[in-house]
């Protein structure tokens, strides 16, 4: 385990605001690496994405660097633009 992994497991532990607000960031980060991913996979830029879900590139860029809420319409169509079924879990 690395200094920072070590670093995060302690503050869990002794702090419940960080640790909810972690797992919430990480989420967010989450989401936006899997979307990079699939674009990519898919061959395509980030202009070339937002050409198809009819958006900006700086939109794609936020998405995928900040992805903290995200409408459900835009995940649909990131999702149909990408050739990819939306799933959501609870």
């Amino acid at each position: 385990m690395s200094d920072v992994e070590k670093y995060i497991a302690r503050r869990k532990k002794t702090d419940p605001e960080f640790a909810e607000g972690f797992e919430e960031g990480y989420k967010e980060f989450e989401f936006g690496v899997l979307l990079r991913q699939a674009r990519e996979e898919a061959g395509l830029t980030q202009e070339q994405l937002a050409n198809l879900m009819n958006t900006k590139k700086t939109a794609i860029s936020r998405l995928e660097n900040r992805a903290g809420d995200i409408r459900l319409s835009t995940l649909r169509k990131a999702a149909k633009a990408l050739g990819k079924e939306l799933e959501l879990n609870l």
